[in-house]
């Protein structure tokens, strides 16, 4: 399959592609050197916000023109124009410890952040904290889920179910989901992922209800069945993909952001292109991702 390098190598952890169909663009982010893109693909143009901690996730507002940027120390509103970053709230955890990871709006515009154990110094064995959701009007709120890396955020065409990796345990769930009150059920286990082909990462959903994860540290995209097996893999240039999200007019390229963090001298030169956004067409449709928080 072509995989077509869209921006090269260079990202620390490139993360959370998200598509906007109303300008035709792309927002991603870095994590590690922390900031907010837009690229617009017919051009190549890119524009970006630095951000003054790792931003784990985000999503965006129509008016004013802007975004909720998850930061290491809180919520925080970015206004486009301005640059301007306006604390919304505290980071719901300690930040010496954890920091937000990954992020996702449902069709009602509630953003559904979660969280990571990723210390600023040497700490004790990995600890658990819960994924939040958040609302302009009425702030953070944590959710029924606790884990030490969530992933993997995705709805089903009738946004009845909630899919969630926790990353550490190998493990993808599939909630039950109550989208106007926004609400998780009970989960069920939807796949494991063997050890030896990565941790499950981000993910996105097709037309025909498959859910595509992208694997780091295995070097591939897998897409699930709609029944939790194993349909494909697609292997990719890059070690550490991290997330995939489907964009272009049609919905039928699939983005790709990678990392190149922890790798050793040697695996950089062996891998040029970590850290570098990709585009494929898997030969399937993806579903239109809410993105407005509301």
């Amino acid at each position: 399959m072509e995989i077509e390098v869209v921006v090269p190598g260079g990202a620390t952890i490139g993360e959370a592609p998200t598509w906007v169909a109303a300008e035709a663009a792309l927002y991603w982010i870095d994590i590690k050197r922390p900031a907010l893109y837009r690229l617009d693909p017919a051009t190549g143009a890119q524009r970006s916000w630095p951000m003054p901690s790792d931003i784990g996730a985000f999503a965006l507002t129509a008016d004013p023109p802007g975004a909720v940027v998850a930061l290491r120390t809180g919520l925080f509103r970015l206004d486009f124009a301005s640059d301007k970053l306006d604390r919304l709230a505290p980071p719901p955890f300690d930040p010496k410890l954890f920091r937000f990871n990954e992020g996702a709006c449902d069709i009602n515009g509630r953003f559904w952040i979660g969280v990571m154990f990723d210390p600023l110094t040497e700490a004790s064995p990995p600890l658990k904290s819960s994924m939040h959701s958040f609302t302009l009007a009425g702030g953070l709120r944590p959710e029924p889920d606790a884990a030490e890396l969530h992933n993997g955020m995705a709805w089903s065409a009738d946004n009845e179910i909630f899919y969630l990796s926790h990353s550490q345990r190998q493990a993808i769930f599939a909630y039950e989901f109550d989208p106007a009150a926004g609400r998780l059920g009970a989960p069920r286990l939807f796949a494991s992922v063997p050890k030896d082909d990565g941790l499950p990462d981000g993910a996105a959903i097709d037309d025909l209800g498959g859910y595509w994860c992208a694997l780091h540290g295995g070097g591939r995209l897998r897409r699930y069945k709609p029944s939790g097996a194993v349909d494909c893999d697609i292997a990719l240039p890059v070690s550490q993909p991290t997330m995939c999200a489907f964009g272009g007019a049609d919905l039928e390229d699939l983005y790709v952001t990678s990392a190149s963090d922890q790798l050793m001298p040697e695996q950089r030169r062996r891998e040029p292109l970590a850290g570098a956004l990709l585009k494929l067409r898997p030969g399937v449709s993806g579903l239109a991702r809410s993105y407005l928080v509301r």
